[in-house]
C-alpha cells in the first residue's frame, strides 16, 4: 500500500502571536517523528500551490477577497481573538488547499492508496464566509468539493475526530446529502456546536462526548454510530479531518484518548475506504497542540495508513 506526504516549508511561515498553540513547531514536531526509518518507505511530496479559485469551491468570493485583504505587508493581524494571519499566511493555506486537492487526485489517480497532509492552518472552523478557530478556509470541505467537481465522486464523507466540533465543515454542507459528515469531539467546547440533534440533511453525524471521556467510549462511538453511517452511505471517498488534541496530553481540552485509540480509528476508517471506496483515503492535519502528544499520535496514524 503506497502513502503519500504532503507538506510545504511555507506552512511553517504561517506565523501566530507568542504562546499561540497553533503554533510551527507543531509541523516540526511532525517532521521530526516521520524522519524515523520506520516511516522511509513514505511517497513524500511537497504540497503544490492551489489555485485561488479552488476556494470558490467552498467558499464565497467575497470571502476569500476578505480574506486575503487582511493578508499584512509585516507583522500579524487578527481575524479574530484566536485566528491571526502574517505576510506568507495566504501562501501557506494554499498549500494546504493544494495539499488536500492534489491527495485526492493522487487516490483517484491510483497514484497513491491513501494520503496524510502534515498543513497549516488547518480548516475544519472555517464556516462558508466566516474564519475562526485558527482556520482561515476549510480544506477538507474543499477537497471534497475537488473529489464531486473534478473525478464525479457521487458521495464523499468526513470523518472528524478532532477534540473540537468541525463547525465550519457542518456549516458547509449542512443541507447537501452528498457529503456524510461524522464528528466525535468533546462537548461542551469552543465553539459550542456539535448537539447530536444537529443533523443537517440526515447528513450531519454527531457524537458529543463528555469531559474525561477515554478511548474506551471513543471506541464504542465509532462502533456503534459512525462506523454503521458509513457503510449505509457507501462512500466513493473517506476524507479524515485528523485532529489529535483528543489526546490525554492535550492542554485545550480534557478527553484522554491514547495514540493507540487513533490508531485504532485509523484502522476502521481505512476498513470502510476498502470496502467502500477502492481504498481512496485523504487524511488532513487539523488540531493538535501538546507537541508530544501530537506526534506520537500522527506516528501511530501515519503507521497505521502505510500497513493497509
Amino acid at each position: 500500500m503506497t502513502t503519500r506526504l504532503y507538506t510545504h516549508p511555507v506552512c511553517l511561515e504561517h506565523l501566530t502571536p507568542l504562546g499561540h498553540p497553533e503554533r510551527p513547531d507543531r509541523l516540526r514536531a511532525i517532521e521530526k517523528v516521520l524522519s524515523h526509518e520506520i516511516f522511509a518507505p513514505l511517497d513524500r511530496v511537497e504540497a503544490p500551490m492551489a489555485n485561488e479559485t479552488a476556494i470558490l469551491l467552498a467558499h464565497p468570493e467575497s470571502y476569500a477577497r476578505r480574506v486575503k485583504g487582511t493578508i499584512p505587508a509585516e507583522g500579524l493581524a487578527r481575524i479574530d481573538a484566536d485566528t491571526s494571519v502574517s505576510p506568507r499566511s495566504w501562501e501557506a493555506a494554499l498549500r494546504a488547499i493544494g495539499a488536500a486537492t492534489a491527495a485526492v487526485d493522487d487516490v483517484f489517480a491510483g497514484r497513491a492508496d491513501n494520503a496524510f497532509a502534515a498543513i497549516r492552518p488547518p480548516g475544519h472552523h472555517a464556516e462558508k464566509d466566516q474564519a475562526m478557530g485558527f482556520c482561515l478556509f476549510n480544506n477538507a470541505a474543499i477537497a471534497a468539493r475537488h473529489a464531486q467537481d473534478a473525478h464525479g465522486a457521487e458521495r464523499v464523507a468526513i470523518v472528524d475526530w478532532d477534540v473540537h466540533h468541525g463547525n465550519g465543515t457542518q456549516d458547509i454542507f449542512w443541507d447537501d446529502p452528498s457529503v456524510l459528515y461524522c464528528s466525535t469531539h468533546q462537548m461542551p467546547l469552543y465553539p459550542g456546536t456539535g448537539a447530536a440533534g444537529e443533523t443537517g440533511a440526515g447528513n450531519i453525524v454527531n457524537v458529543p462526548l463528555s469531559a474525561g471521556t477515554d478511548g474506551e467510549a471513543f471506541r464504542e462511538a465509532f462502533k456503534g454510530t459512525i462506523l454503521p453511517r458509513l457503510d449505509e452511505f457507501r462512500p466513493d471517498l473517506i476524507i479524515i479531518s485528523a485532529g489529535f488534541d483528543a489526546h490525554y496530553r492535550d492542554p485545550l481540552a480534557e478527553l484522554n484518548f491514547t495514540e493507540d485509540d487513533f490508531s485504532w480509528a485509523t484502522a476502521r476508517v481505512m476498513e470502510r475506504a476498502g470496502r467502500w471506496s477502492d481504498n481512496r483515503l485523504v487524511s488532513l492535519l487539523e488540531g493538535g497542540y501538546d507537541l508530544e502528544g501530537l506526534a506520537l499520535s500522527v506516528a501511530a496514524h501515519v503507521g497505521r495508513l502505510m500497513k493497509g
